[in-house]
């Protein structure tokens, strides 16, 4: 699996547990929300970083009560036309205020990476190494952002004429 994240493909450490999958030995591994439910004291004791998985269906409200800090939430959008992820990943960035790795994976546009970005995505993860070169010049497609989001926090109007980013 191809990964881009902050604008440069990195190494994809991370493997994907499916619910019945048993634990590794070490390595970092990412788990549905229904498996770390499940088998949370389990997973705490995992020696390697642990990561959990969110399918557009679920709802991150439960992560403002984790007292967990995931070094990585990955966001699996099933489908392109489904946009509950970028709304999952406002939520997850702005109201719980996290600061670690968002990932989508799944079916998703190459269309859709700029704009996942500004939501607080900023790794995407890709089947194809062909479709992660492609999307790295995605990222810098708009040189100007008019709305406030994640990444900007002034809207245009605000920042004045010179339109910066900060």
């Amino acid at each position: 699996m191809a990964v881009i994240k902050n604008g440069g493909k990195i190494a994809n450490d991370w493997q994907h547990l499916a619910n019945e999958e048993a634990l590794p030995v070490t390595g970092p591994i990412t788990v549905s929300l229904k498996r770390w439910q499940a088998e949370r004291d389990a997973l705490k004791a995992y020696t390697s970083p642990v990561g959990v998985r969110l399918s557009a269906a679920d709802h991150p409200e439960w992560l403002e009560q984790e007292p967990v800090d995931f070094p990585l939430i990955v966001l699996d959008m099933q489908t392109f036309t489904d946009g509950r992820s970028f709304s999952q990943a406002q939520w997850i960035r702005e109201r719980w205020g996290y600061r670690g790795e968002i990932r989508v994976r799944g079916d998703f546009l190459l269309d859709q990476v700029f704009y996942l970005s500004r939501v607080g995505v900023d790794a995407f993860e890709f089947s194809d190494e062909a479709q992660a070169e492609k999307a790295l010049p995605k990222l810098g497609e708009f040189s100007v952002r008019y709305q406030a989001a994640c990444d900007v926090r002034d809207p245009l109007y605000r920042r004045g004429r010179t339109g910066g980013q900060a």
